[in-house]
């Protein structure tokens, strides 16, 4: 990943499991990488600290992707301070797991604006950043598997991650003329986050889990980021407006 050397990143949710693990990729690679959460900076200063022993230069912003006017900021800022975007990564979301029984509208509401609108604030900025600078740039989306298959416990989740998949499609038809590519992976049961948390706390949760998987393995957060930085590089020059899945097989299964 030598080519990545230098390239400017701005990560959004950067500082959950998946996106740590996306900007250390990055800063192995030798890339500048500017990450935003909605953690204030004072807050964020432990996590952040299992950066800084990387090669790559280290920037944190605190952001909530919801409010558009806080990520055109937010992106203008980078563009003034480094010139450029080369990759986008619209990480940042929340999970509710409630049924539609027991889901309240205020919870519905939030995790349209952070799951849905503030992925396409995120990566839409970027991309009219890229088109201004004439830079012939990346955007990836981290969806899921339940953008396609119903997950009964977190239907807010589900339904926000279809509609990211349809903003992916749409983006990266609108923008292939400019040569930015965008593209979305969809991770299933990986160790991280929530998942993380509940597993181990109960083992035996994770123990079920796995045994659904038809490969038999759960992922770990940095084999998302490796495949991140692939999808990202010039050997998928090619590629746009693609769902990468990797779930293990799940969506093989019948509900």
């Amino acid at each position: 990943m030598q080519e990545l050397k230098d390239k400017i990143v701005v990560i959004s949710g950067a500082l959950g499991d998946i996106g740590l693990a996306i900007a250390t990729a990055y800063l192995k690679a030798q890339a500048t990488v500017i990450l935003s959460d909605v953690v204030p900076a004072d807050q964020a200063q432990d996590k952040l600290s299992l950066l800084k022993n990387y090669a790559g230069n280290l920037e944190y912003k605190c952001l909530n992707v919801a409010h558009h006017k806080d990520v055109e900021g937010f992106i203008n800022e980078v563009e003034t301070r480094y010139g450029q975007i080369h990759h986008c990564i619209a990480n940042a979301a929340r999970v509710t797991i409630k049924d539609f029984k027991t889901l309240s509208p205020e919870e519905w509401s939030t995790e349209m604006r952070v799951n849905v609108d503030g992925a396409f604030y995120f990566a839409n900025f970027a991309a009219k950043s890229m088109v201004a600078k004439n830079v012939k740039g990346s955007i990836l989306f981290l969806g899921s598997w339940a953008a396609h298959a119903v997950h009964q416990n977190l239907p807010a989740y589900s339904v926000s991650k279809a509609a990211v998949r349809m903003i992916n499609q749409t983006m990266a038809l609108e923008y292939a003329p400019n040569g930015i590519r965008v593209n979305e992976i969809a991770p299933g049961y990986v160790n991280a986050g929530l998942s993380k948390t509940v597993w181990s706390e109960l083992p035996e949760q994770k123990s079920i889990s796995q045994s659904k998987i038809p490969l038999g393995k759960i992922m770990e957060a940095d084999e998302v980021a490796a495949q991140v930085l692939w999808l990202n590089s010039s050997q998928c020059q090619h590629v746009t407006g693609s769902t990468f899945l990797m779930d293990g097989g799940l969506s093989l299964l019948r509900p």
